[in-house]
């Protein structure tokens, strides 16, 4: 792999410049020195290579949080495609979290719930040739079909398998507004993995929020499917910040909306979250939709 990276550096004009991997993320990605990063995309993941760039290109300068700058992006061997992009300055919120203030944490939050509503504010019609899904209630029906045993595969218990069906007929989610439903729901630009792993802080600025990156999972859909990541993920259960968040963001979601989002996710993986999260006062999905994101501030 780095041999390929150092050469399609030096074609870049980047010859030399120190090339460190980052030890995260589903794609192979390098710091090029101080000022940029290089993502590398395999042929079986090139579509993702054209979403990041595309992306990346229509919300560069439109959020109240930078993101990476796209220098350059194109195919490479063997069917492989690349984003060079600027590299943000500061540290990974997953990692600092632990050591920030009470008070900068809720700032944090709350910056990040207005950059989400930017995002979330932009017209996707110029990235629906490029992102999908085209049809999101096709989309929503397929993942309902696969949402037992995508858990089973998981490692989910049978006593939480067999709650699924029963809690997902119950809960009703917005029609896709394209298909002229008339309660339908508002499309957007969506992140999908908007998490504490994908945001950038800077320690000697106050802990002010520098980045937002990672976009080649984006969607066009129901905004409210951006907060499986924001309640999984970046408030993670801890009291008040979810509520905070989404007073921030200017709209309150129903808790079971949410968990039914999430197991509707295309990387849900609920045995992971139940490690991970504060476990719910009983082994329902009902507790544990209002543990998760039914929080009062």
């Amino acid at each position: 792999m780095r041999p390929g990276a150092e050469d399609l550096c030096a074609r870049l004009g980047l010859a030399g410049a120190p090339l460190i991997r980052y030890p995260e993320g589903s794609q192979p990605v390098y710091s090029v020195g101080d000022r940029h990063v290089l993502k590398l995309f395999p042929a079986a993941a090139a579509q993702d290579g054209i979403t990041e760039a595309r992306v990346l290109s229509h919300v560069q300068g439109r959020l109240p949080v930078p993101t990476p700058q796209v220098h350059d992006f194109g195919t490479y061997e063997n069917g492989w495609r690349y984003v060079l992009m600027s590299r943000l300055p500061g540290t990974g919120l997953a990692t600092a979290w632990p050591d920030i203030p009470p008070t900068a944490r809720e700032r944090i939050i709350t910056d990040a719930a207005q950059a989400l509503a930017a995002l979330h504010a932009l017209d996707p019609e110029p990235l629906a040739d490029a992102l999908g899904p085209a049809d999101w209630d096709v989309f929503l029906a397929g993942q309902r079909a696969g949402a037992v045993d995508r858990q089973r595969t998981c490692g989910l218990p049978e006593s939480w398998l067999e709650q699924i069906p029963a809690f997902l007929d119950s809960v009703t989610l917005p029609a896709d507004a394209a298909t002229g439903a008339a309660a339908g729901s508002r499309r957007a630009l969506l992140h999908t993995e908007f998490m504490r792993q994908h945001l950038i802080v800077d320690p000697a600025d106050d802990w002010r929020l520098t980045g937002l990156f990672d976009f080649e999972p984006a969607m066009i859909g129901d905004p409210a499917y951006d907060f499986v990541g924001v309640g999984l993920f970046v408030t993670r259960a801890e009291p008040g910040l979810l509520p905070r968040f989404m007073k921030a963001y200017g709209t309150t979601y129903d808790p079971r909306q949410l968990l039914a989002y999430t197991l509707l996710h295309v990387y849900s993986n609920l045995p992971w979250y139940l490690r991970e999260l504060p476990s719910p006062p009983e082994p329902s999905l009902d507790a544990l939709a209002e543990a998760w994101f039914g929080q009062e501030l």
